[in-house]
C-alpha cells in the first residue's frame, strides 16, 4: 500500500537534464546541426526536385530515409530549445534561442517543402508502381498520410509562402500568450503568485481559500483579456485564411486529417458526450452539490476536495513508487521503461516561476528519448499527472524504433498510452485502500478526472468550434468570447455549477486554444477508447498485454481502424462511446448508491 506524508517531508521534484541533447546554449554542436542541415537540404533539394516521379521504387526508398535524417538533426535542435523555453519562459536569452532556432529549422523544412508536395503530385498508378519496391513500401504508412492532404495542397509558391511566413503568424502570436501567460501574476493574500501556483490553490480543503484563489486568477485574467482576445481572433482569422484557401470544408478537418481520423467520427464522439451531460456531469455536480449542502456550488468549488476529508498529499517518492507499481502490475517491462524518466533525469517536476503551467511529453527524437514536464505539489491529481505523461513516454520510447517519421501517433491515439496509466495507477491505488470512506473519496477524484477529461474538454471543443464558426463573420469582442464561454460551459457542467461575471475569462489562460486549435477532443476520444480497453483488459481478453504493446509499438504506421481491430473495436460505431461512457456513469451510480442524499 502506497503510504502519505505531508509536503514538507517530501524530497525535492527533479529538474530534468538536457545534455544527453546538447551541453547548454553555447553547444557548438548546435550550430554544426543547423549548418549541416541547412547544406543538407539544400543539396537535397537539387539532387531531386522536379525528379520524384521518374525514381525506381529503391531510389525513391533512399530518398525519403535521406529526408528523414535531415528532419532527424534539425528536430533535435528545435526539441533542446522548446524544452528549455518550457522550462523557464520568462528567460529572454532562451526566447531568443527558442526563436533564432525555430527561423533556422524553418529555414530548412522550407528548403524541403517540395518534396511532400511533388510526391502528392504523382499519380496514383504511378506510385502505386514505385510502392512494389520494399525500400519504398516501408514508408507507405507515412505516404498514405501525407496524401491525405492532397485534395486541399496550394501551388508550390503559395506553399512556400505559407511556411516561411508561419514564424510570424501562427508561432509568433504563440510566442506573445506563452510569454505574456509566464510573465503575468495573480493577486493571492497579498502576494502575487504565477499561473500555476494559484491555480494549485484552487483545490485547496478551504472554500476560502479557493474562492481568493478564483477570484485571484479572474483579476489577472481580465486585467490581460483584451491581449488574449487579440491572440484568439488573429490565430482564428489566419486560420481561416488558410483553411478557405485549401477549401477544408469545416475549422476542424485540418486537425482531423492530421490526426488521421475522419470528421463525422470526431462528430460521433462530441454528440455522444454531450448528449449524455445529463448523466454524467450534471448528475455528479448535483451529487456533489448535496455533500457540500448546498444546492450550487460555486464556479471556484468544482474541484474542491472531498469535504470533511483530510487531504492526502505524496513526497516525490511515494508518487514514484505509486505509478511504477503500478505500472508494474500490468508488465514489468512497462514499469523497466518507466523507471529510466526518474533514474535518468527525464523528467522536470519542480514548479517555479516562469515555468510553463502544463504539463507534457515530449518526444524529441528517435535518436535520443522523449522529456516529460510537469509541475508537482504532492496532490493527488500531481501522482495522476506523472502516470499520464509516463503514459505518453512509454508510449514514445516504444514508438521510436519506427524513425522520425513513422513515430509520430496521430492524436486520437496519442491520449491512449497516457489515459491507460492513469486508469492502472488509478485501480492499483483503490484496490489498496480498504477504508471506505477513503475509498469514496478516491472514486469521487477519479470521476471528476473523467469528467475533467471528457466532458470539459468536448466542452472545450464546442467553445473552440463556436468561437471559430463565430470568427468567420466578424471579430469577437472578449464580451463576445465570455458569452460563449459561458454558453459551453453551463450546458456542460450542469444547473448545479453557478457561475458569476469573474469566471468570464478562464478561457483564456487554456493553451491549447492558443497552440494547437482543435486539440482538445483527444483527450475525450483517448479517455473513452481507454475505457473500453480497460474493461476487456479486466475481462480477461486474450493476449492483451502482447496486443497493447503491439499497438504501443506500431506508432504511426497504421490508422486507429486498424490498431483497434485485434481488441474487436470500432471507433466509428456509436456505441463504442457509449461503452466508454457507461463506465463514467456506473462510477457515479457507485457514488448515488453509497452516498444516499
Amino acid at each position: 500500500m502506497t503510504t502519505t506524508a505531508t509536503k514538507t517531508d517530501s524530497d525535492t521534484p527533479p529538474k530534468w537534464d538536457l545534455a544527453d541533447l546538447f551541453k547548454g546554449l553555447d553547444d557548438p554542436e548546435i550550430d554544426k546541426a543547423l549548418s549541416s542541415g541547412n547544406g543538407d537540404s539544400a543539396s537535397f533539394q537539387k539532387e531531386f526536385a522536379g525528379k520524384l516521379v521518374s525514381l525506381s521504387g529503391a531510389a525513391f526508398g533512399a530518398a525519403i530515409a535521406r529526408y528523414e535524417d535531415i528532419l532527424e538533426g534539425a528536430f533535435k535542435v528545435m526539441s533542446y530549445a522548446q524544452l528549455l523555453h518550457a522550462a523557464d519562459t520568462a528567460n529572454q536569452e532562451i526566447a531568443q534561442f527558442h526563436q533564432s532556432c525555430q527561423e533556422r529549422v524553418n529555414g530548412i523544412t522550407g528548403t524541403l517543402l517540395f518534396f511532400t508536395l511533388e510526391l502528392n503530385r504523382i499519380e496514383d498508378d504511378v506510385l502505386n508502381e514505385q510502392l512494389k519496391d520494399p525500400a519504398l513500401a516501408r514508408y507507405r504508412p507515412w505516404i498514405d498520410a501525407e496524401r491525405q492532404a492532397r485534395p486541399y495542397q496550394l501551388s508550390d509558391d503559395i506553399e512556400q509562402m505559407l511556411h516561411d511566413k508561419s514564424v510570424t503568424g501562427h508561432a509568433a502570436w504563440t510566442r506573445m500568450f506563452d510569454e505574456t501567460m509566464s510573465e503575468l501574476r495573480f493577486p493571492f493574500d497579498g502576494k502575487s503568485l504565477p499561473v500555476g501556483d494559484i491555480l494549485n490553490h484552487m483545490t485547496s480543503a478551504d472554500a476560502a481559500v479557493r474562492e481568493r484563489a478564483g477570484r485571484g486568477v479572474a483579476e489577472g485574467l481580465t486585467s490581460r483579456i483584451r491581449l488574449f482576445s487579440l491572440v484568439t481572433n488573429t490565430i482564428a482569422k489566419d486560420k481561416e485564411i488558410e483553411d478557405t484557401k485549401r477549401n477544408f470544408p469545416r475549422p476542424m478537418s485540418a486537425r482531423n486529417i492530421a490526426n488521421q481520423v475522419e470528421d463525422d467520427v470526431v462528430d460521433g464522439l462530441s454528440t455522444a458526450v454531450t448528449s449524455n451531460y445529463g448523466r454524467l456531469s450534471h448528475r455528479y455536480y448535483a451529487l456533489k452539490a448535496r455533500w457540500f449542502s448546498v444546492d450550487q456550488l460555486n464556479w471556484w468549488d468544482r474541484n474542491a476536495p472531498f469535504p470533511k476529508t483530510p487531504e492526502r498529499t505524496y513526497s516525490w517518492d511515494q508518487a514514484r513508487e505509486t505509478v511504477l507499481s503500478a505500472y508494474d502490475g500490468f508488465a514489468p517491462e512497462m514499469a523497466k521503461t518507466a523507471e529510466q524518466f526518474f533514474d535518468d533525469r527525464w523528467i522536470d517536476a519542480s514548479p517555479r516561476a516562469g515555468k510553463n503551467s502544463g504539463a507534457f511529453a515530449h518526444p524529441v527524437v528517435p535518436s535520443a528519448h522523449p522529456y516529460v514536464l510537469m509541475n508537482f505539489y504532492g496532490k493527488p491529481r500531481d501522482v495522476m499527472t506523472l502516470a499520464h505523461e509516463l503514459g505518453h513516454g512509454v508510449h514514445q520510447v516504444l514508438a521510436g524504433p519506427q524513425g522520425t517519421l513513422l513515430s509520430n501517433t496521430p492524436l486520437t491515439l496519442a491520449e491512449t498510452a497516457s489515459v491507460f496509466g492513469e486508469m492502472l495507477t488509478f485501480r492499483a491505488i483503490l484496490n489498496a485502500e480498504q477504508d471506505p470512506a477513503k475509498r469514496r473519496v478516491l472514486l469521487a477524484g477519479k470521476v471528476e478526472d473523467m469528467l475533467n477529461t471528457v466532458v470539459r474538454q468536448i466542452a472545450f471543443h464546442q467553445f473552440e468550434t463556436r468561437v471559430h464558426d463565430q470568427r468567420r463573420v466578424s471579430e469577437l469582442t472578449a464580451t463576445q468570447i465570455g458569452d460563449i464561454w459561458i454558453e459551453t460551459q453551463s450546458e456542460s457542467l450542469g444547473p448545479a455549477i453557478k457561475f458569476d461575471d469573474d469566471y468570464r475569462s478562464l478561457w483564456s489562460y487554456i493553451p491549447h486554444f492558443v497552440h494547437s486549435p482543435f486539440y482538445v477532443y483527444a483527450y475525450a476520444f483517448g479517455d473513452c477508447l481507454v475505457n473500453a480497453l480497460y474493461g476487456l483488459y479486466q475481462d480477461g481478453h486474450p493476449k492483451f498485454q502482447e496486443k497493447y504493446f503491439e499497438m504501443l509499438a506500431a506508432g504511426g504506421t497504421m490508422r486507429h481502424c486498424e490498431l483497434l481491430a485485434p481488441f474487436g473495436l470500432d471507433a466509428s460505431d456509436p456505441a463504442f462511446w457509449n461503452r466508454g461512457l457507461d463506465v463514467i456513469s456506473g462510477f457515479i451510480d457507485d457514488l448515488e448508491a453509497d452516498l444516499p442524499a
